[in-house]
């Protein structure tokens, strides 16, 4: 009777201890892919690593079957002289009507002076006149076109802050030259539709490695510098993209870069280039 004990105890000793260095393997996987396998053999869909830096009160993110559904609010998380202050404005439209952004009874908490602007060549409107709600749905895996895409007017991809980002271009026929005396310390201004970044983001992103937003066709862009190499990367494509690992996953993976090449020699523009996956509506 103790003989058959002592056996049986031995056998859930090597039960159990298989059973930890199972879960131990599974706990210190750092690998970043966006699949896993079930049992029965099927993949399913995980959200990539890099959502994580996105401003959680101004983006959520889901994940819908193989899809990433990401919503923001529009608004930036950091500060600006485009947030509502006691200042009026005016600004006059290429039609030469004159538009006039009200002062406010108060500044918003996140208002700071003008410093690369001035109130007199500041776009109108405040960021938060601007209501919005944007919708954008990418694939969990998404995959280089075949052919590139040229951008469009409006918004192209979604800030890790919230607020979104632009091409290099300012309107149809309009260079961005035209509207860089606009941009904030943080190379954003308000437009139709809202508050968006054409250049390097300084708020959260100067010469460096930081998650910049995602591009509609699903792909992140980054900062100047490649967290694999810690130096600027010399293999981009016409859009600023090259396959790499990020600090947001140890697979290679296609992604963009801000280019290091000097715009009106001081800027850099986040995406001036086409898309090189298939582009979906920023809704």
């Amino acid at each position: 009777m103790k003989s058959t004990i002592k056996k049986n105890l031995a056998a859930l000793s090597l039960l159990l201890s298989g059973a930890i260095v199972i879960l131990v393997a599974c706990s210190n996987d750092d690998s970043n892919d966006t699949t896993t396998t079930t049992d029965d053999g099927n993949t399913t869909a995980e959200l990539h690593a890099a959502f994580a830096a996105f401003d959680q009160d101004n983006v959520s993110v889901l994940l819908s079957g193989s899809n990433v559904i990401i919503e923001s609010n529009g608004y930036p998380n950091h500060t600006s002289p485009y947030w509502s202050n006691t200042t009026e404005r005016t600004a006059t439209d290429p039609m030469g009507n004159v538009l006039v952004t009200p002062a406010a009874d108060e500044n918003h908490p996140l208002f700071v002076e003008p410093t690369l602007t001035t109130y007199e060549m500041m776009a109108p409107g405040n960021i938060d006149d601007f209501n919005g709600s944007y919708s954008l749905t990418v694939s969990s895996s998404p995959q280089l076109a075949s052919t590139t895409t040229a951008t469009g007017l409006g918004p192209i991809g979604i800030a890790v802050s919230g607020a979104m980002i632009y091409d290099d271009q300012e309107g149809p026929n309009v260079p961005l030259d035209d509207a860089v005396p606009s941009l904030d310390y943080t190379a954003a201004h308000t437009g139709p539709q809202s508050y968006h970044y054409h250049l390097e983001p300084k708020a959260f992103s100067n010469n460096d490695d930081n998650l910049i937003g995602i591009i509609s066709d699903g792909f992140f862009v980054y900062g100047r510098i490649c967290a694999s190499t810690g130096s600027y990367p010399e293999d981009l494509d016409a859009s600023g993209g090259h396959t790499s690992t990020t600090q947001h996953t140890d697979q290679e993976e296609y992604h963009y870069h801000i280019q290091d090449e000097l715009y009106l020699n001081q800027y850099y523009i986040i995406f001036p280039g086409d898309y090189q996956g298939t582009p979906n509506a920023i809704l």
